[in-house]
């Protein structure tokens, strides 16, 4: 090859280079349209049991969302209330608590909405006493240390136990704990009582024989409900659609292979696979759109929780209603 040809095949690459360069400073410069679309997020927060841990366990909403763009982030929270402070503050996007939760993150000010629920599972949570103890019904609960998360679906079973009881949330000396010192608390005998769902309850009872005083049967429902932020909802509509969708194959495919979401749930968990027995087999199938009926029980239970001053003031059930539809 002569210089000359050399010279005009290098003149060549570099107008090539130049006019790619001006090309993509081109398309940068118009609103809307770019050479790559930024990846969007989604940081779930779940709890020890559900179905929302055995979707992480199996991986298949990672994978549909990534191919879809976006990053998925899994955080793990000892209880609901603690998870909605996470998502009042932003650290995450999306996750799943009891009924009362979103009560008192709404009362407290939380810019949150309901997504989807469970069916009721009553049986999934319950007033346990150590096997030795006195206590024989929720009466002798008079004048006792009950364990409890404060703001967590156990709380409202407490309540109407209680009532039921013809005791007052006066008459017991309520101990607000976090499950972990909770367990340390009613191991220890510091307290009579512990208020607690699956599968910390299943723990309790395999692991220190515990006692059921009573559980939620014909007491409360003792719903499942997914929620997210109101922003994020309202931006990522499709991403919420997406998980609900893999949310449901994921709880209908449970429902069918037992042991399967068993082996999961303690390779996830840590937990023993005849404590995560006895959890799954109390707890609901079935991924359910939120209706009026739903709305107007938590509106209830809203309801009962100001009444006893448990929560700041009155609230609107319905202000964390969705209003896109996914």
């Amino acid at each position: 090859m002569t210089k000359a040809n050399e010279k005009r095949n290098a003149k060549r690459r570099t107008l090539g280079v130049l006019s790619a360069a001006a090309a993509g400073a081109f398309v940068a410069g118009i609103p809307g349209l770019s050479l790559a679309q930024p990846r969007r997020r989604l940081r779930i927060g779940f709890q020890k049991a559900g179905a929302l841990i055995i979707l992480k366990g199996q991986g298949t909403l990672d994978k549909r969302l990534a191919a879809q763009g976006v990053d998925v982030t899994w955080s793990e929270f000892p209880a609901g209330p603690q998870m909605l402070e996470g998502l009042n503050v932003g650290s995450i996007d999306f996750g799943v608590v009891g009924e009362t939760p979103p009560i008192f993150a709404q009362a407290a000010g939380a810019n949150l909405v309901y997504v989807a629920n469970h069916p009721a599972a009553p049986r999934s949570e319950a007033i346990i006493v150590q096997k030795n103890s006195p206590i024989r019904s929720v009466a002798d609960l008079k004048g006792k240390k009950v364990a409890l998360n404060r703001g967590s679906n156990v709380h409202y079973l407490l309540v109407k136990a209680l009532e039921k009881a013809g005791l007052k949330y006066a008459d017991i000396q309520p101990a607000y704990l976090a499950p972990a010192d909770a367990r340390a608390a009613f191991e220890q005998g510091s307290v009579d009582a512990w208020v607690i769902w699956d599968p910390y309850f299943a723990a309790a009872q395999q692991q220190l024989g515990a006692r059921i005083l009573v559980d939620g049967t014909g007491l409360v429902s003792n719903h499942i409900f997914y929620l997210a932020s109101r922003p994020y909802a309202e931006k990522n509509a499709d991403v919420l659609h997406v998980v609900i969708d893999e949310l449901a194959k994921t709880d209908a495919w449970g429902k069918r292979h037992l042991q399967d979401e068993i082996a999961i749930l303690s390779k996830n968990t840590g937990l023993d696979p005849a404590i995560s027995k006895i959890a799954v087999e109390r707890q609901s199938f079935g991924v359910e759109a939120i209706t009026d009926d739903i709305l107007h029980q938590q509106q209830q239970i809203a309801d009962v929780f100001s009444d006893l001053k448990l929560i700041p003031k009155r609230i609107n059930i319905n202000d964390a209603k969705l209003q896109v539809k996914l």
